[in-house]
């Protein structure tokens, strides 16, 4: 029998004040190890699906797995499910708030109960991981953007969790910026993390996620390798999305679905 994916949700609802209906019986999985991208216009429900992910919010229809089993909500549940899930938010400034950088990344260490000398360890590590160890004494509100998306990202790590959910990870970032964080990312995906991101980035989910999740109205239309549902270009229309440009452009020149990937790589090769 297969393992059960780390997380996943079955006939997911929520209503926000208002009425307004964000999740609408979806249902979803995420595969351990997986590099999950999760796709759909504004208002589709893609930010709302990660807070119920982490345990945030809690859905008023359906239930949230966490290993095949019912995900707790209860205050040692939800401990042992941010230790595992961590969420990285589209804006850093929501999720930055101590003095100093180090100091904001041994927030989640230190709440684990863990002694001076392992949160001290964390840090570091995670700082190393991000390429940031210099800005360990940097005040937060000195930082840039990009490195205060490094910054909570490092926050994250220092939790050593199994799944980081990242919303919207490139927002915001120049070429660089973004290059530089989707090799760290890759890093951590190739020693075992699993990683679900959503982006309006379709070009991204592409080239970089190996399963792609299309969400419409709170629903899931479609989960599958991202190859084959970024390749439904009725699919995409439905979700307001357009399809990916290298796509486009193989099927404007004729290059067959075989040679596609090998194009792509071609083509990333060129931008490093």
């Amino acid at each position: 029998m297969s393992a059960p994916p780390i997380l996943a949700v079955h006939g997911v609802g929520h209503a926000y004040p208002g009425g307004v209906q964000a999740l609408d019986g979806l249902t979803l999985t995420v595969p351990r190890g997986a590099r999950l991208a999760v796709l759909g216009a504004n208002g589709s429900g893609k930010t709302t699906l990660f807070l119920h992910l982490n345990g945030t919010l809690r859905p008023s229809a359906g239930r949230v797995e966490l290993d095949g089993a019912p995900a707790r909500h209860d205050r040692q549940g939800l401990l042992e499910w941010r230790r595992r899930v961590g969420l990285v938010l589209q804006d850093p400034d929501d999720q930055l708030f101590a003095a100093t950088v180090a100091e904001d990344v041994s927030f989640g260490p230190l709440n684990l109960g863990l002694s001076d000398d392992d949160v001290r360890t964390r840090v570091a590590e995670a700082l190393e991981a991000l390429g940031i160890e210099s800005l360990a004494d940097r005040p937060t509100h000195m930082l840039s953007h990009g490195q205060k998306r490094r910054v909570a990202l490092a926050g994250v790590l220092a939790m050593r969790p199994e799944v980081i959910l990242l919303d919207e990870p490139t927002a915001g970032l120049d070429a660089r910026g973004s290059e530089r964080l989707l090799t760290r990312l890759e890093r951590l995906n190739a020693a075992g993390t699993t990683l679900v991101f959503s982006t309006h980035d379709i070009d991204l989910a592409y080239a970089w996620a190996d399963q792609v999740a299309v969400l419409e109205g709170g629903r899931c239309l479609r989960q599958g390798p991202a190859a084959e549902v970024l390749a439904d270009a009725p699919l995409l229309d439905r979700a307001g999305l357009r399809p990916p440009v290298i796509l486009e452009i193989a099927n404007a020149i004729g290059v067959t679905a075989r040679d596609r990937r090998q194009l792509l790589a071609r083509l990333a090769q060129g931008r490093a």
